[in-house]
């Protein structure tokens, strides 16, 4: 069992960064009220840190962060910054109790990005911990791209984050080229390496963000950044609700969330950000617990965990049997019964040619009203128990 995997001594926490890494998406802006709006729902959905932008922006975004800082929330708050003393002042100024100090480590990003040396980002690095520290923050030290930095530089900057008084290290794979085999052996060098807590923080760009994530909880990461829905940069994040349901789940690690919440919350960003929460969405999808196969929809009603890994309420949904092409005639004497008709076996089968040749001629599921429709047509009215 994958469970048996997961080292047990130690506790995970969720970082949800919708707010500064899902902000970042391109085209998307959150209005102040929509990220203290979404502040209170992670808080009260159980994340244990929320991410809560970029101090140094000043303005609204400096304006929204100190709000969040002011709502007494359970959950910490934590500000993002380069590796620059004035960036943590800004941090501190609006209240947070923990900042992440952001610094790239591959080289691809040390010479054509910050066209500079190692050493110079270690240093710079050590000395905007050394401050944070001394003003009594949480720090997290961010080695941007890290899943392409060289592994013993990596194990260097890790051992001198830590020397210098960093809580964490949070493990980016900035590009999302990780898979979790890789991940595995990558985070587990460190841990044999490192004494620090580490932190996953993965890109969905080859679909893997999720995976990737888990994989370094299998070697030892105990913090997973997150953000709702997975949004962020290009192909987003790894998602907030898949990465909590797959702990309780796959790996028996419940975190006691108000996973119920799930949809809700899913709905609200996906409003404020502007961007589609699709139906096929894992864990919150409107299709999660959508039936039409005519098998499928057989076993789900005889019982639910024929097809089903976990409840539709766990997440905020319902069950629906969509009577379409593919439905049989279990689904449609249910979908009936919905309505006072009790349809024989013979009824059902009489019925169903019919009604499949109406979703192919439309291309999509018939809407109950049509469903009444096709019964009146072909009975003369309705017959109600």
């Amino acid at each position: 069992m994958l469970e048996s995997f997961v080292p047990q001594t130690k506790t995970i926490y969720i970082v949800d960064t919708t707010l500064r890494d899902g902000e970042q998406t391109a085209g998307v802006v959150f209005a102040n009220r929509e990220k203290v709006r979404i502040a209170k729902f992670l808080d009260e959905l159980g994340v244990h840190q929320i991410e809560a932008g970029i101090p140094i922006m000043g303005g609204d975004e400096k304006e929204s962060i100190k709000k969040i800082c002011q709502c007494g929330l359970k959950s910490s708050i934590m500000g993002w910054n380069r590796p620059v003393i004035k960036d943590i002042e800004e941090s501190i100024d609006c209240g947070v109790d923990a900042v992440a100090i952001s610094i790239s480590t591959s080289d691809v990003h040390i010479k054509h990005k910050l066209r500079t040396s190692r050493e110079w980002v270690v240093e710079n690095m050590v000395r905007a911990v050394e401050f944070a520290k001394k003003e009594g923050m949480y720090i997290s030290v961010n080695a941007e791209d890290a899943s392409r930095s060289d592994m013993d530089f990596l194990i260097h900057f890790a051992k001198a984050a830590k020397e210098a008084g960093a809580n964490r290290l949070r493990y980016c794979d900035t590009v999302g080229i990780l898979e979790p085999f890789t991940t595995f052996d990558n985070i587990k060098k460190i841990m044999d390496n490192v004494d620090i807590d580490i932190e996953m923080h993965t890109h969905n760009d080859f679909g893997m963000a999720t995976a990737n994530a888990l994989a370094g909880v299998m070697a030892g990461a105990n913090y997973i950044g997150v953000t709702v829905m997975g949004l962020g940069e290009r192909a987003g994040n790894s998602a907030l609700e898949e990465v909590v349901m797959a702990l309780k789940h796959l790996f028996k690690i419940n975190l006691n969330f108000k996973t119920e919440m799930f949809r809700e919350v899913a709905e609200y960003v996906s409003q404020a950000s502007g961007r589609e929460l699709p139906t096929w969405k894992a864990i919150v999808g409107s299709n999660m617990f959508a039936h039409e196969s005519g098998i499928h929809g057989d076993g789900v009603l005889k019982n639910p965990k024929t097809y089903e890994a976990f409840l539709p309420e766990e997440v905020g949904l319902e069950r629906q049997i969509v009577v379409g092409k593919h439905s049989g005639t279990a689904a449609l004497k249910s979908k009936y019964a919905e309505y006072g008709i009790r349809l024989t076996e013979h009824q059902a089968e009489e019925l169903l040619p019919k009604i499949r040749s109406y979703t192919v001629s439309m291309k999509r599921p018939l809407f109950d009203k049509e469903l009444m429709y096709i019964y009146e047509d072909y009975y003369g009215g309705i017959h109600r128990d």
